[in-house]
């Protein structure tokens, strides 16, 4: 048997295989679509209670759609909430305090300084007058009548009775003037003190509630009733329903027939019947070798782009790291410009 016209057809055969690999790398504006090969991306979100109080209650389970706002958990808030009225009490009493020294003296305390200076008056008033009685005595007697001792002991009598008096008029004006402005302040800053620690109390009892940031989907439930809560110890996981995109990645030849907001399918193997409205979001202005996550016939170590299509996903039918094929119609003109191009730069 003659193996010639066989072996003649196996060489045609792969001279024209190389021809067409050679004419779909030297001219990829010739294709009418670009196509792309990637996977499903899309933002999580790690939510943990702000206290460190015991879970008292989960709402939802992993798989559940929420709602921004929708409530997710509590924490165990009894020891918070009498620590709360503890502090309401100290309000309380921090008002009255203020309220007094604002309010200044009574009429009968300024009436009861008013009879402690007539009094003083009266006191001072009888030793004045005894010492000048002993002393009429004395002068009249020749000094014979009145004993030194007891002239010594009435004119003590008539100091003590005057340093009495004025004591007495000093509390008088102090009971007149009021409460001095800095006690008047002391008392304010300690109200405050007091209103900001209630705050405080009251902010940790909100912050009790765990409430979903934005419209997801639980992807992970973390903890469960029981469990002591922390900042540092997530509860939940949630993936964001909305934006979710296709990371591919577009080697450098076809970098310049793409742009932002150019309309794009979207395609994956668990309906592929059923392709979905996309549009180019993102395209990266940084080059980097081909991941070896990235599905594509070009050679790994080729330089690409990364670029995102976001998905209209309304029926959520993606799944995150789902692959997906991505296909991307060109514009006529830009079909026509890298051939253009080479015509000029022909000799």
């Amino acid at each position: 048997m003659n193996k010639k016209p066989l072996i003649a057809a196996a060489v045609v055969l792969l001279a024209g295989g190389a021809a067409l690999a050679w004419w779909l790398q030297r001219e990829p504006a010739s294709r009418s679509e670009l196509v792309l090969y990637g996977n499903v991306d899309l933002r999580q979100v790690s939510l943990a209670f702000n206290g460190s109080e015991r879970i008292a209650r989960l709402m939802v389970e992993e798989g559940d759609h929420v709602k921004a706002g929708q409530v997710l958990g509590e924490l165990d808030v009894k020891s918070l909430q009498l620590r709360a009225d503890q502090s309401r009490a100290q309000i309380a009493v921090a008002q009255q305090a203020l309220a007094r020294l604002q309010t200044g003296s009574r009429p009968e305390e300024i009436g009861q300084s008013r009879a402690q200076v007539a009094a003083a008056e009266a006191d001072a008033r009888l030793a004045r007058q005894q010492v000048e009685r002993l002393q009429g005595i004395g002068q009249s007697t020749g000094g014979r009548g009145v004993s030194q001792q007891d002239m010594d002991a009435a004119q003590a009598r008539l100091k003590v009775a005057q340093a009495q008096l004025d004591n007495a008029r000093k509390a008088q004006q102090l009971v007149v003037t009021g409460p001095r402005k800095e006690d008047i302040a002391q008392a304010q800053a300690q109200l405050d003190s007091a209103r900001a620690a209630l705050a405080v109390l009251e902010h940790q009892v909100a912050e009790s509630t765990l409430k979903a940031p934005i419209d997801a989907v639980v992807r992970a439930r973390l903890m469960e009733p029981g469990d002591m809560a922390s900042p540092q110890r997530p509860v939940y996981t949630l993936a964001v329903t909305n934006p979710k995109w296709v990371r591919a990645y577009v080697p450098e030849p076809d970098l310049g027939r793409i742009r932002a907001g150019m309309a794009a399918t979207l395609v994956t193997d668990s309906h592929p019947g059923q392709p979905l409205n996309g549009r180019i979001g993102y395209i990266s202005s940084v080059a980097e070798f081909t991941p070896k996550t990235v599905q594509t016939e070009d050679l790994r170590s080729s330089l690409v782009y990364e670029v995102r299509v976001l998905a209209d996903d309304s029926a959520d039918r993606l799944r995150l790291g789902m692959p997906a094929t991505v296909r991307i119609a060109l514009e006529p003109q830009q079909q026509q410009q890298p051939r253009q191009a080479k015509a000029d730069n022909r000799p």
